[in-house]
C-alpha cells in the first residue's frame, strides 16, 4: 500500500474539506461575496457540498487505505485538487483572496494536489497489486459504470469546453447562468468522476465497486441536499431541465441506498 506520508496527506485533505465545506455549506449567503471569485450562494452551497462530499471520500480512503479498495476514488481526488488547481491558474485575473474563505479554498487545493503528487510517486515506486482477490461483478453488472463514465464525462467535456451562451449554460438544467470561471470548475469536478470510474471498464472486483460508491455517495448526498435547500429558485414550469439535475443525483443515490443493504460497502474480506 502507499505510505504513512500519502495517508496522513489524505486524512489531512479529509479535514480541511470539512472545515471549508461545513462554512461553505452553512453560510452561502455571506460567504459568496467574498469568494475566491464571483459566484451565487446556490452555487456556493454547491460548492460546499462537492467538499463536503470530498472530506467523507478522503477520510473514508485514509480510513480505509487498501489499494485494492480505494485506488480508485483516489484518482477522483488527485485529478480533482490538480484540475481545480489549474483552472485557478487560467483564471488568476479573476481570482479573489482578500478573504480567509478564499485562501482556505486556495490552500486546501493545494494540499490536495501535494497528495496527489506524493500519491503517484509512491504508486511508481511501489507498485501495489489490485489483483482480483473477492467476488466479481459480471459484464453486465458493469454496464452502469460504462453508461455513468459516457454521461458524466459527457458533462465534464462539457464543462471545460463549452462557451457562455451555448446549450445549457444559461440556466436550463443548473437554474442560474454560469461565468466560465465556474463552468470550468464544474467541468473538472465531473471529469474527475467520470475518469476515476474507468478503472471499472476491466476491474471485476465487487469490494472495489462498492467502496467507491460508498467513497462518493458524500457528494450526491450532499449536492441533493444543496438543491433541495434551494430548491426555490428552480423554475421547473418553464426550465424543466432543473429536474434533470435533481433526477440523476436521486437515480444514483436511491439504487446506491438498497445496493449497500444488499452487499455492504467494500470492506476487504481478507
Amino acid at each position: 500500500m502507499l505510505s504513512n506520508f500519502s495517508r496522513w496527506l489524505t486524512y489531512t485533505c479529509a479535514l480541511l474539506y470539512a472545515i471549508l465545506g461545513t462554512l461553505l455549506f452553512l453560510f452561502p449567503t455571506q460567504l459568496a461575496p467574498v469568494f475566491a471569485w464571483k459566484v451565487t450562494a446556490f452555487m456556493t452551497i454547491t460548492i460546499g457540498g462537492w467538499c463536503l462530499g470530498n472530506a467523507w471520500l478522503a477520510y473514508i480512503n485514509a480510513r480505509r487505505w487498501d489499494w485494492k479498495l480505494v485506488y480508485s476514488s483516489l484518482i477522483y481526488l488527485w485529478l480533482f485538487g490538480i484540475g481545480e488547481l489549474i483552472v485557478l491558474f487560467f483564471f488568476r485575473d479573476k481570482l479573489k483572496l482578500e478573504h480567509p474563505i478564499a485562501w482556505l479554498y486556495f490552500i486546501t487545493l493545494i494540499v490536495n494536489a501535494l497528495a496527489a503528487f506524493v500519491g503517484v510517486f509512491d504508486y511508481l515506486r511501489l507498485r501495489p497489486s489490485n489483483k482480483l482477490s473477492d467476488t466479481a461483478i459480471t459484464k453486465t453488472q458493469s454496464l452502469p459504470a460504462v453508461a455513468f463514465v459516457l454521461f458524466v464525462g459527457f458533462l465534464g467535456l462539457y464543462g471545460l469546453t463549452t462557451q457562455i451562451g451555448d446549450i445549457g449554460t444559461n440556466g436550463g438544467i443548473f437554474p442560474e447562468v454560469m461565468s466560465l470561471f465556474t463552468l470550468r470548475s464544474f467541468g473538472v469536478f465531473y471529469f474527475a468522476l467520470a475518469l476515476s470510474v474507468v478503472p471499472y471498464f476491466w476491474d471485476r472486483s465487487l469490494n472495489a465497486v462498492l467502496h467507491h460508491s460508498f467513497a462518493a455517495y458524500g457528494l450526491i448526498v450532499f449536492i441533493t441536499a444543496a438543491a433541495f435547500i434551494y430548491i426555490g429558485i428552480f423554475d421547473f414550469a418553464k426550465r424543466p431541465g432543473g429536474l434533470a439535475y435533481f433526477g440523476v443525483y436521486l437515480a444514483v443515490g436511491i439504487p446506491l441506498t438498497f445496493v449497500f443493504i444488499k452487499y455492504g460497502t467494500g470492506v476487504s474480506k481478507n
